[in-house]
């Protein structure tokens, strides 16, 4: 995608990336984002660009943000040093542990930074949507914090694959609406929550999982989620004496890793974000949106999507239920079309075998999301021996467990390899 800018617009939103100036007024990254929305959202939109902008940066509010994610989901948290994976792979392996925050993922910084805001902005409910059932765990726990009756749309696939996390949304006291149209899955869930936003667009906040969507949310979940990078960049600095050579992270629509780049991007790091490759590179096989994918509109952004000749979306295939999006956040198209950051792709075998690696020689059960990136970040250690790396652990693989079931022969063959 960097042929889709001239050399010297490049240059010029390379520069304004790393000054930290988009996006723009009109929630732009460069070409990509925007505000495409139906008519009857737009002044859900505007008043929710406005309780951003009064609210986001205001010390109180990030006082209570702060108090939140130290005493209520438990940051910062840990950077682990992977010794029997630096010695496999001969490289120096680090882990931003995400898996540990409360709830079991990277999720649930945005989902309490969003639920008080929609105190503050006297939201009557909550909805969300949600794909692995991570979102939707994180936003029933915030909105039960904060006190907000909350309803979580979700695919009829996704509720099977992910059953685990469908029982924990409804013990903590959220509504989970399968969704039975579409692909059943997080692209039909997103169109779900917006359709149930336009009939009460002044009694509801919608709290969307991903940096994907309409401005100002890939800008909002960016914010909230920048978390994980400024605490990995310091911890790097005190535990491993230095920077990490490279810094990798699954991409889906992109929230655990755009928090994890973004504070790292004016940095001489190596940024490689990985994708779900599937079972192939054709239409339908994968989830590989940067690799393989066309600019267009999803869901009120101009971003990368998966799409045929005829601008039709796409169904989209991975093993992990929240990498099988077919777009991705506006700022990772900008990142990629800039050349900061590099994505790639890891197939459903790939993630298998890295998940059977990290649990037998760290004791660390990841997610199948997650997994993507361990195995990309285990090819670039075999290619640059002796450097320092460093994944982030977006969430652990409790949730994976009806899904891994059906694959421990093939898991335990490729671990032995």
């Amino acid at each position: 995608m960097k042929g889709l800018l001239p050399a010297a617009e490049r240059e010029r939103l390379l520069a304004a990336t790393l000054a930290g100036s988009l996006p723009d007024g009109r929630g732009r990254f460069g070409p990509f984002g925007g505000r495409y929305v139906p008519e009857t959202l737009v002044p859900a939109f505007e008043r929710l660009e406005e309780g951003v902008r009064q609210h986001l940066h205001d010390a109180s509010f990030q006082d209570e943000f702060r108090r939140e994610l130290r005493d209520w989901v438990g940051r910062p948290t840990a950077l682990t040093h992977a010794p029997r994976l630096s010695e496999r792979w001969g490289a120096d392996v680090w882990l931003k542990r995400e898996d540990l925050a409360h709830t079991g993922a990277h999720k649930i910084n945005n989902a309490i930074g969003q639920a008080l805001l929609a105190k503050r902005l006297g939201a009557k409910r909550v909805i969300a949507e949600t794909g692995a059932g991570q979102h939707g765990v994180a936003s029933a726990a915030a909105c039960a914090r904060v006190g907000l009756p909350c309803s979580v749309y979700m695919g009829a696939v996704d509720i099977v694959r992910q059953a685990p996390n469908v029982d924990r949304m409804r013990r903590l006291g959220a509504e989970v609406v399968s969704v039975e149209s579409g692909d059943k899955t997080l692209r039909a869930a997103i169109d779900e929550a917006l359709r149930a936003w336009v009939t009460d667009p002044d009694g509801i906040y919608y709290i969307l999982g991903s940096a994907v969507g309409a401005h100002p949310y890939p800008y909002l979940v960016r914010e909230l989620q920048s978390v994980i990078g400024r605490e990995a960049r310091q911890q790097m600095l005190d535990q491993a004496g230095g920077l990490p050579d490279a810094a990798f992270a699954c991409v889906g629509g992109g929230s655990n890793a755009i928090g994890l780049f973004h504070p790292l991007l004016a940095d001489d790091i190596e940024l490689v974000g990985v994708e779900a490759g599937g079972t192939g590179p054709g239409l339908g096989q994968n989830a590989a949106t940067l690799a393989t994918g066309t600019p267009g509109v999803l869901q009120g952004s101009y971003t990368v999507i998966l799409q045929d000749d005829d601008g039709q979306v796409q169904e989209t295939h991975s093993i992990s239920a929240g990498l099988d999006y077919s777009g991705v956040g506006p700022e990772h198209a900008l990142l990629q079309a800039i050349g900061r950051v590099r994505y790639i792709s890891a197939t459903d075998d790939d993630a298998l075998a890295a998940l059977e690696e990290l649990c037998e020689y760290e004791g660390i059960l990841t997610a199948l999301e997650t997994s993507h990136a361990f195995a990309a970040a285990r090819e670039w250690a075999r290619e640059n021996s002796g450097k320092r790396l460093l994944i982030g652990n977006s969430g652990r693989g409790d949730k994976d467990m009806p899904t891994l079931t059906k694959f421990p022969a093939k898991v335990r063959s490729h671990a032995a390899a």
